[in-house]
C-alpha cells in the first residue's frame, strides 16, 4: 500500500515554500500552506527589534497564532511539517498547527530552512506536541536551493 503524503508548510519570505514545493514533488504529496490568520509585514518579521511581532510571540512560549484555514489530515499517513527557524526553534504557529490536528499514528517528518543556524531545540519543543502513537522522524535543515533529486534521496533515505 501506498501511504498518502501531505507537505505542510510556513514560509514568509518564500525560501521555506520553494523547498516545500520541490520536496512535495520529490515525494509526489500534496501541499498546504501554513497561513497565518494575521499575515506578517515586515515590521512583524524583523528579528532585531524586540518589540516586533515575531520576537514577541517568540519570547511567550504560549503564543499560538491563529492560522487562516485548514486541512483535512485524516487522508494522510505521513506529514512533513516545514518551516523557517526562529530563534533556535520553529516559530510558533507551528506549534498551533501541531495542537490543531490530530496527528495519531502518522508519521511526522519535520523540516526547516535557515540562513544559518541549525535546528536548535525544535525536536524537543514539537515532538511533545504530538500524540505518543506518532512516528516522528527527526528534524532536518534543507538547504535553501535543494534539488528535487537531493529532496527525494532525502525522502527515500526515510523509509517512509
Amino acid at each position: 500500500m501506498e501511504k498518502k503524503i501531505l507537505v505542510a508548510y510556513f514560509s514568509c519570505s518564500g525560501v521555506t515554500a520553494r523547498v516545500a514545493h520541490e520536496l512535495a514533488a520529490a515525494a509526489g504529496a500534496d501541499l498546504y500552506e501554513i497561513k497565518p490568520a494575521q499575515p506578517y509585514t515586515a515590521a512583524d518579521l524583523n528579528w532585531t527589534d524586540a518589540n516586533s511581532r515575531s520576537s514577541r510571540e517568540m519570547k511567550d512560549e504560549g503564543s499560538r497564532p491563529a492560522i487562516a484555514d485548514g486541512v483535512d489530515l485524516a487522508k494522510y499517513d505521513v506529514v512533513f511539517v516545514g518551516f523557517p527557524i526562529w530563534w533556535g526553534i520553529a516559530p510558533r504557529i507551528i506549534e498551533t498547527f501541531l495542537e490543531r490536528y490530530d496527528f495519531a499514528g502518522k508519521t511526522v517528518v519535520p523540516f526547516c530552512t535557515s540562513g544559518g543556524s541549525g535546528v536548535g531545540r525544535t525536536d524537543s519543543v514539537l515532538h511533545k506536541l504530538c500524540p505518543p502513537s506518532v512516528q516522528w522522524k527527526p528534524c532536518k535543515r534543507l538547504s535553501a536551493v535543494a534539488t528535487q533529486k537531493e529532496l527525494g534521496a532525502y525522502v527515500a533515505s526515510l523509509d517512509l
